[in-house]
């Protein structure tokens, strides 16, 4: 009985009138502490209140309506595929029932396992199970920290297996891929030549609906091989962002991802024609509730362009990892990581992803350079020159 800690915490306990009472000071100095207590444990002998009735705990869905998803909101308000993660891994929370309606404290590793179990279940990839898990960790520790509980709740691991994005377009899959995208232009203005002229224009009066952007693919795409933005970044991109020769992104996924991403000649060519037919304030406008072209906007003509380049299917997000790749070899890791837009060398080395023809590259230049009697310290310094100064 008396003072006892749990971690920093002192705590008290003692019986009164067969009672266990016991409760938290949340101090970290113990005489602070003891004056609690006592003037607990006076204020019973004085009669002035009766046993303190325990609180009732707000159970996990109660925290996530009332507290978490204002905070999400209003928090990611600016930052539209975050608050997309976050919704999709509360909905999915909020409808698991024994997590749902369970009260913060009584949440144990067994009822998390229960979630998990129930997502494999339902067939959902290891990646999205881990999106899911990661959802409710953040909300574990935000009841944490904002002192909605008195301990530690279990700890989310995440499950192994996850495929990791290692997919990199080579030049010959990135030739055959844009000549597609070209060519699902032409087709798309070809077709509308025909409208024209067809039967409905002629004899009925009924005019085709003109294009309004069909080289929208071709352009998206060699957008982000030669500049490594982030889709949303590119989908978003404003007139304003583009001057001097650069893409300036003024915000995006992290707090590095505002910087300047100077065009290359093909891009800079495409952004010009763009900007000359321009009537709205985004570089790739589409009829969407935002206003720009979305995820799902290619979503169709990317399968088909795909399709006839005879080039395995890939994500819009794989153009930004084959764009990094092929910088890596030719920048120091700190360029890399700005131009990135990345906060650490950790995440900019899972966008890296050498290639096989580069290995046998480097380990030609090695192996030259061993017959050529050097040592180890020189091979040493060779290697970080051919960084640095890589051949033409």
């Amino acid at each position: 009985m008396g003072l006892y800690k749990r971690g920093d915490i002192y705590w008290y306990r003692f019986v009164w009138n067969g009672e266990l009472i016991r409760e938290s000071t949340r101090q970290t100095n113990k005489r602070v502490a003891q004056q609690m207590e006592a003037a607990h444990r006076a204020s019973l002998a004085k009669g002035e209140v009766g046993i303190r009735d325990k609180k009732r705990e707000v159970t996990l869905g109660e925290f996530i309506k009332c507290e978490v998803k204002p905070y999400v909101e209003s928090r990611f308000a600016d930052k539209p595929k975050t608050l997309e993660y976050y919704r999709a891994g509360l909905k999915l929370l909020g409808a698991y029932q024994p997590l749902q309606g369970c009260p913060l404290s009584a949440i144990t590793a067994d009822k998390v396992a229960g979630y998990v179990a129930k997502l494999r279940d339902s067939e959902h990839a290891v990646a999205t199970i881990n999106r899911r898990l990661e959802v409710l960790r953040r909300v574990l520790r935000l009841a944490v920290e904002w002192g909605r509980v008195d301990k530690l709740l279990p700890k989310v691991e995440m499950l192994p297996g996850e495929n990791r994005r290692d997919r990199v377009l080579t030049p010959a899959e990135e030739s055959r891929y844009l000549a597609a995208a070209q060519q699902l232009g032409d087709e798309i203005l070809a077709a509308y030549e025909r409208a024209l002229t067809g039967i409905r224009a002629r004899l009925r009066g009924q005019q085709p609906a003109e294009p309004e952007d069909p080289y929208l693919l071709r352009d998206v795409t060699t957008l982000l091989i030669d500049t490594g933005m982030r889709p949303d970044e590119c989908y978003r991109l404003r007139w304003e962002h583009i001057r001097d020769g650069a893409i300036h992104v003024p915000c995006g996924k992290t707090s590095n991802a505002r910087r300047v991403l100077p065009l290359t000649e093909r891009a800079a060519a495409l952004i010009e024609m763009r900007r000359v037919r321009a009537s709205s304030e985004w570089v790739f406008p589409a009829p969407t509730r935002s206003g720009h072209m979305e995820k799902s906007t290619l979503k169709k003509q990317h399968a088909r362009a795909c399709r006839m380049a005879a080039v395995p299917p890939f994500t819009m997000y794989d153009l930004r990892h084959t764009c990094l790749t092929r910088w890596a070899a030719h920048m120091d890791p700190y360029t890399l990581a700005y131009l990135a837009g990345h906060s650490d060398f950790s995440t900019t080395r899972r966008y890296v992803h050498p290639q096989a023809d580069t290995v046998r590259a480097a380990l030609e230049r090695v192996r030259s350079l061993v017959e050529g009697g050097l040592t180890a310290g020189d091979l040493s310094g060779a290697g970080r020159n051919q960084r640095l100064n890589p051949p033409n």
